[in-house]
């Protein structure tokens, strides 16, 4: 079947809307009402929405969660979190109750660099492309000042650039690393109109220069941020003594904590355990990523690459016992903003900035890097304890039900039964067969 369509965008909204239910359904008016269910009835508030990205033609809704009882750096915060899975606000929440007696969760931005780099090709003397730079470095500067003005008025800008040499690894291959600071903002809109100017001077430059010969060639390949953050770290960590770890299930903290230590240094080791432990932290860091309408495919690209930083996979979480002591820290690469994008256009996200008291970028940062350390320190005190499905499948049992729709009289039925019953998948489906024999 050629579903192939010519002029899409070009289409209105409803046109687009009739043409995928006309061509993909046997029922288009089934499929008319389930996007109709799901578009804003305020005309304004959907316009909003519509503009966001292209070819718009209704809204898939996420659930918007909260975990209360974070203790950050002594201030308690509510984090909201934008998250379909199961379980994952529950055990955040869980987290931030335990250490809240416990000291809570100590949280520090270590840096906050961003790096923006313009690939290009050279094929000449390398000492002279070296001395060239070096002549030209100022006016990469003044050419961007239009640009960076008010960027430098918040306390940001430009901080350094450098000619990196790269033909170890493609012929002829050279780059402008530049470094910035974006302060609030995530900045990329700020740090690609600097890249592409520095491009245009390079080019302008080396055409006007006396320096080369007629043989030797420049050529600007692209001009990009890189979403690789190395130096704009948060770190996040908790600690206490062995024996306050104790609570229902650690009727051994000793032995707890040993077995947690295992845990992780394990994922340290085992690329395998490691990409499923950094899912989990991941899946707190995402939600509050998504919350406040920050990237959560650059933060997921640029953590998983600072990973594997040591030319191996590993934890991004690392534990420790000295003294008597407990601890258990991450550190994160997060370019994140709080000013700009969606941050000032959609109503739920500027709603969640309230809830979390408005913070800075570096506040959030801290905000973001805590979640991920609470969702992983949950994940590995059930898969340390009781083990990961027995509260993983009673968050689950909602769907399942839901999934037979099941009536409210049945509900209530299968709650009750599951309260003293192992939950799973084929055991809730043939518990709801039986009672509807």
């Amino acid at each position: 079947m050629n579903n192939a369509v010519a002029g899409f965008s070009k289409l209105s909204k409803k046109e687009k809307i009739n043409w995928i239910a006309n061509t993909y359904f046997l029922s288009p008016e089934e499929a008319l009402n389930i996007i109709r269910n799901y578009t804003n009835s305020d005309e304004k508030l959907q316009q909003l929405h519509d503009e966001f990205i292209e070819n718009t033609i209704t809204n898939l809704y996420i659930p918007l969660g909260v975990a209360p009882n974070f203790l950050i750096n002594g201030q308690y915060k509510t984090i909201p979190m934008a998250i379909e899975e199961s379980s994952v606000v529950a055990a955040a929440s869980k987290s931030a109750k335990y250490w809240s007696t416990r000291g809570g969760f100590k949280a520090t931005v270590i840096d906050t660099e961003k790096i923006g780099q313009v690939h290009f090709t050279f094929n000449g003397d390398a000492a002279k492309l070296h001395s060239f730079f070096d002549q030209i470095k100022p006016k990469f500067f003044s050419d961007t000042q239009s640009i960076t003005k008010n960027m430098q008025q918040r306390g940001g800008g430009i901080l350094d650039i450098k000619l990196k040499d790269k033909r170890s690894l493609l012929e002829n291959y050279y780059q402008l690393h530049a470094t910035f600071e974006t302060k609030d903002s995530m900045g990329a809109n700020f740090i690609n109109s600097c890249l592409e100017q520095f491009a245009t001077t390079l080019k302008d430059e080396f055409q006007d220069s006396d320096l080369f010969s007629e043989d030797e060639t420049l050529k600007v390949v692209m001009s990009i941020l890189s979403n690789y953050v190395p130096n704009c770290i948060v770190r996040a960590e908790v600690s206490c003594p062995i024996e306050d770890l104790a609570e229902k299930h650690i009727t051994n903290p000793q032995e707890f904590a040993e077995r947690f230590l295992q845990a992780v240094q394990i994922a340290e080791v085992e690329p395998f355990r490691a990409v499923t432990h950094n899912k989990g932290i991941m899946n707190g860091v995402d939600a509050v990523i998504l919350a406040t309408g920050n990237d959560f495919r650059a933060v997921e690209a640029g953590v998983h690459a600072y990973a594997s930083k040591n030319g191996q996979y590993a934890s991004l979480s690392h534990a420790k016992i000295e003294n008597g002591i407990f601890t258990f820290w991450l550190e994160l690469p997060l370019a994140l903003g709080t000013v700009g994008g969606l941050t000032s256009l959609h109503p739920l996200v500027k709603l969640c900035f309230d809830i979390l008291e408005k913070p800075s970028a570096k506040e959030l940062m801290q905000i973001v890097a805590v979640a991920g350390l609470a969702q992983n320190f949950a994940a590995l005190r059930s898969l340390t304890t009781t083990g990961i499905q027995e509260g993983h499948m009673k968050m689950h049992l909602n769907n399942i039900i839901n999934q037979f729709e099941a009536t409210e009289d049945e509900r209530r039925l299968i709650k009750s039964h599951f309260k003293k019953n192992a939950v799973s998948h084929s055991a809730v489906v043939e518990f709801i067969e039986t009672i509807r024999k």
